[in-house]
């Protein structure tokens, strides 16, 4: 009975973490602009929106330069510049495209060495509403000293007001906080010794051929 009674008690307690993860999500997508900050880094995924947004902030003059992570080793620079929809003269000056991630805590090692190499402590983050969560438990493992502004971009296929409604939004939703109670927990045990900076890690990456 007591086995049973813990299980409860903990299928509560994650249940009630869901819903308050998934409200979280809904009320993220910002209504306005964000200030400037030092530069802009774009969190790549499957979608462009995150990649068009980042352009549009940075034409906004919302910041110096834009780090686009995780981009696929198969894109071509032109080709990323056709979808990215920024101009030539934006897209040579100011866009860096960063292809060693190949997941989010990737993203937080590439951005935490560009964000170093340019000497920056501020930027905007862009990624998906219901990645942004998990997006800056990484970075911010990665960059604690650095002021993080998350700048989510709604996703059309997920409904965060009604995700339990279909089954793919349900999916999505439950993976992704699932990925991010991983990612807690990660960072609570880590928080407690030493840890390896983000940079060595990248190092460390380039160099496995």
């Amino acid at each position: 009975m007591k086995s049973v009674a813990l299980f409860l008690i903990v299928l509560m307690v994650w249940t009630v973490g869901l819903l308050a993860f998934a409200a979280r999500v809904d009320r993220s997508t910002p209504a306005d602009e964000p200030d400037p900050a030092q530069a802009i880094v774009a969190l790549t995924g499957n979608a462009t929106m995150r990649i068009t947004t980042g352009v549009k902030l940075l034409e906004l003059n919302k910041g110096k330069r834009l780090l686009v992570s995780g981009v696929n080793k198969d894109v071509r620079p032109a080709e990323l510049q056709s979808v990215s929809k920024a101009t030539r003269g934006v897209y040579d000056c100011c866009i860096d495209l960063g292809y060693e991630a190949a997941d989010t805590k990737g993203n937080a090692a590439e951005t935490a060495a560009w964000a170093k190499a340019h000497r920056y402590t501020d930027l905007i983050v862009v990624t998906a509403d219901y990645h942004m969560p998990r997006a800056l438990l990484e970075l911010k493992g990665a960059m604690p000293h650095a002021q993080l502004t998350p700048y989510p971009v709604k996703t059309a296929e997920l409904d965060a007001a009604a995700w339990w409604k279909t089954g793919h939004s349900a999916k999505r939703m439950i993976l992704e906080y699932c990925k991010y109670l991983a990612i807690l927990a990660r960072e609570g045990v880590l928080g407690l010794g030493p840890r390896e900076a983000p940079a060595a890690q990248l190092a460390q990456r380039k160099a496995v051929p």
